[in-house]
């Protein structure tokens, strides 16, 4: 099901590249989009710049993105990809509460510092959020990174109450987006302490299941 809301949403690529050179060309095309964006801000991008700045001609863009959506929704996916394999390293040594408080506490502060140390990853996120299909195509990506923190856990929970702990954790890692671009509007220091609010609301929440 996850998979069939991604294919929906998604729809990046106009064709999959089967040799080297295209996915270098797909890969010059990605790398020249996102460097633009944090340079200009997504709106002032145009399929012409990407093209022209990736080394070929406009066409060779719209060979393989049908549109700037397109573009986006796929270097969303790539985030999401190494977000996956950091999250999956994070969440690898729960074992009970205590350790999944601190895997917690350690995917929001390695999603805050990726975010806070790239521009062009804060105006893709915010992109994200303003587009529909896109913002379709993170609340998949959301259920699957949350499902995969469950996982870890919900074994050592009543089996009555981990319905309601996977919604809590999905509603967790939905919100932790807002509260980064929020904190990311901050001072340095006021940044700080709504990520450690936010954190002791998620700490608070999780303990209640052991009660």
């Amino acid at each position: 099901m996850k998979q069939a809301k991604r294919a929906e949403t998604g729809s990046q690529l106009r064709r999959r590249p089967k040799q080297e050179r295209s996915r270098e060309r797909i890969d010059a095309i990605l790398a020249t989009a996102m460097r633009l964006i944090g340079e200009k801000g997504i709106d002032a991008v145009t399929m012409k710049e990407v093209g022209a700045l990736a080394g070929g001609p406009i066409a060779t863009v719209y060979h393989y993105f049908p549109n700037k959506s397109a573009i986006l929704a796929t270097l969303y996916e790539r985030f999401s990809e190494v977000t996956r394999a950091r999250q999956q390293e994070i969440v690898a040594g729960i074992d009970g509460l205590e350790s999944m408080i601190a895997a917690s506490d350690r995917m929001l502060d390695d999603y805050f510092e990726r975010v806070a140390g790239d521009p062009a990853i804060q105006d893709l996120q915010n992109a994200i959020q303003a587009d529909k299909a896109l913002k379709n195509l993170d609340i998949a990506e959301t259920h699957h990174q949350a499902s995969v923190f469950c996982d870890q856990i919900i074994r050592l929970l009543k089996p009555e109450r981990q319905d309601e702990f996977r919604r809590m954790v999905f509603l967790f890692f939905q919100l932790a987006g807002g509260v980064v671009r929020l904190a990311l509007t901050q001072d340095k220091a006021e940044g700080q302490r709504m990520l450690d609010d936010y954190k002791s609301i998620i700490h608070c929440q999780l303990r209640g299941f052991f009660d």
